[in-house]
Parts: C-alpha cells; sequence; structure tokens
C-alpha cells in the first residue's frame, strides 16, 4: 500500500502517535510524516505510507498556513499555553499596533528555535535537554512570513489582549516563537494561546480525514491520494505502455518510449514519469547528451 494521507490531528497527539496508529490499525510498516505538529496544536497532518515515504523531501519544503491566537502580557517559558508562566502584567495595546509588528515580522526574518523543537544539537534533540532543565544558545535561523494578517482582536480580560491571526509561512517556521518575539517586539511578552494548521502546501483542512472516520475506513486505500499530489510543480511525462516495466527497473527511458511530454526542459531537470497519466511510476533526471538524449529513473515506485 502507497499514497498520502491528509489527516486532521487533534490536540494532545504528538505527530509519532498518529503515524503510530496509523500502523497498528492497518499494519502499514512505513510510515511517514511531512513536519512534525506540536501535542497542543491541532490541523493538517501529512502522512506518507509505503514508497511514497521517498518523497518526504517535496513535503517538507512546503509552506504552512496557520490559524492562531497569541496572548499579550504573559510570557511562558514554552512560549505557548502548556508552559510556565515567567512573567505576568496586563497591557495596553490596540489592534493598530498589532497589525504594525506584525508588518515588522513580514517577509525574511530570523528565528532562534525553541527550546522545546526538536532541533538536533550536539546530538541531542533541544526538548530532550528542556526536559532536563538545560538551556543551550542556539543559532538563529532564516524562515520567510509571506502573510502575517490580524483577524480579531480584542482588549482581553482584565488587561491580557488576544489577537487571532492567520499566517502563511515558508517551512522550518516556529509559530510559537514567532508569537513570543512579536511580543518582545511590542515590550509586553506574549505566548501563542492557540494553533491550528490549515493548510501544507496545495493539501487543506477541508480536505482533511478525521481520525474517526479512517478507522471506519473497510480499506485505507478509500483515503489515500495518489502519489502525485504532492509533486505538483514537477513537469509530468506520459510513458508508453510498454515501457513501464523497463523503466521500473531502472533502465534509461529514450525518446522512443515516451508518449507525450512538454518541452523544452533544462539540464538535469527532475520530471515524474506516468502511466497512465497521474499514476507515478518513476522520478528521472532528464539527461542531455551530445547525440542524444533520455530520461534516467532515480526513484521507482511502480510496484511489478
Amino acid at each position: 500500500m502507497q499514497g498520502i494521507l491528509n489527516i486532521l490531528k487533534a490536540p494532545g497527539m504528538t505527530s509519532h502517535d498518529m503515524v503510530a496508529a496509523i500502523r497498528r490499525k492497518f499494519g502499514v510498516k512505513r510510515v511517514g510524516h511531512g513536519g512534525t505538529l506540536d501535542p497542543p496544536a491541532a490541523g493538517i497532518l501529512v502522512l506518507m505510507l509505503g514508497k511514497a515515504t521517498r518523497l518526504s523531501e517535496y513535503v517538507t519544503e512546503m509552506d504552512k498556513t496557520y490559524r492562531g491566537e497569541i496572548t499579550f502580557g504573559v510570557r511562558t517559558d514554552t512560549q505557548d499555553a502548556t508552559g510556565s508562566i515567567l512573567t505576568s502584567h496586563p497591557v495596553e495595546l490596540t489592534a493598530y499596533g498589532v497589525e504594525e509588528a506584525f508588518a515588522h515580522f513580514t517577509g525574511r526574518i530570523e528565528q532562534v528555535p525553541p527550546m522545546v523543537s526538536a532541533v538536533k544539537q550536539g546530538g541531542k534533540r533541544l526538548y530532550q535537554l528542556a526536559r532536563r532543565g538545560e538551556t543551550i544558545r542556539r543559532p538563529s535561523r532564516p524562515v520567510t512570513i509571506k502573510r502575517l494578517e490580524l483577524i480579531e482582536f480584542s482588549p482581553g480580560e482584565e488587561g491580557y489582549p488576544r489577537a487571532l491571526f492567520e499566517c502563511h509561512c515558508s517551512k522550518g517556521t516556529y509559530i510559537r516563537t514567532l508569537a513570543a518575539d512579536i511580543g518582545e517586539h511590542l515590550a509586553c511578552g506574549a505566548h501563542l494561546s492557540f494553533l491550528l494548521r490549515t493548510a501544507v502546501g496545495p493539501f487543506e483542512i477541508d480536505d482533511s480525514w478525521l481520525w474517526e472516520e479512517i478507522k471506519d475506513c473497510s480499506h485505507l486505500s478509500q483515503c489515500l491520494l495518489p502519489l502525485t499530489s504532492v509533486l505538483g510543480k514537477l513537469p509530468r511525462v506520459i510513458i508508453k505502455p510498454r515501457a513501464v516495466e523497463s523503466v521500473s527497473h531502472g533502465n534509461r527511458l529514450y525518446p522512443a518510449g515516451i508518449e507525450d511530454m512538454c518541452p523544452p526542459l533544462a539540464p538535469d531537470q527532475i520530471v515524474r514519469l506516468e502511466q497512465p497519466a497521474g499514476n507515478l511510476i518513476a522520478l528521472a533526471r532528464w539527461v542531455e547528451g551530445t547525440s542524444n538524449w533520455y530520461f534516467h529513473p532515480y526513484k521507482v515506485f511502480q510496484e511489478l
């Protein structure tokens, strides 16, 4: 069994919990996810089953979209609502002030990964060190905030304003850190009090499956999307039916084995070889020789 599963993770579960549940329920050995979602957060988790795990780099590179809430005036040691309060004091803040701060954090910015993240440093996950009460220096990383929009602003109770926002960002963005950094920029402190991931690349929350729905499926294949669903940006080459077996063995594909393609292609261009359209046979590189050209398969997905 192989394919892509767009699942809606409930708050309280880890991403690994979701992977383990699929393995146990359906007996699928190879299951991976395309980007961790923190346990307190809910939202889309893109799972790859079977040979689809070989496409993980395409999923992890996808942009993410979040709907979240920032609570101002309260700093926590985890930068979200699950942590211990470090400081707390009422603040005066306006929607205009928040929007100005959002504009400051839109575009290419630097982030320091939180201590509760899964980033490895010195051979250890940061969250493992945090559980032991350790805090170490972490180098900042560039991320891109492509859109940061204020949806709703509330003065809050007892002087602790809240801002509901939507964020479209590059891979590797820590939304909890974004919330905390915005609070520091406004000199009042803040933490992320709610988070929902609404999209991962082309995968949207309206099209996701609940775990309860998946458990009731007679066969998991009913819920799976084709491998090509994560490869929309790659050029498609339709190969002739008689070339499928050869390509599946990793052999070169010459012009005689091609049914349809869209030239021109750049040197070393990665393409998806399909037969029929929508059924991924392999990923291949375009190789242009002195007297001829061909495609060299380097990842084969067709199960013979």
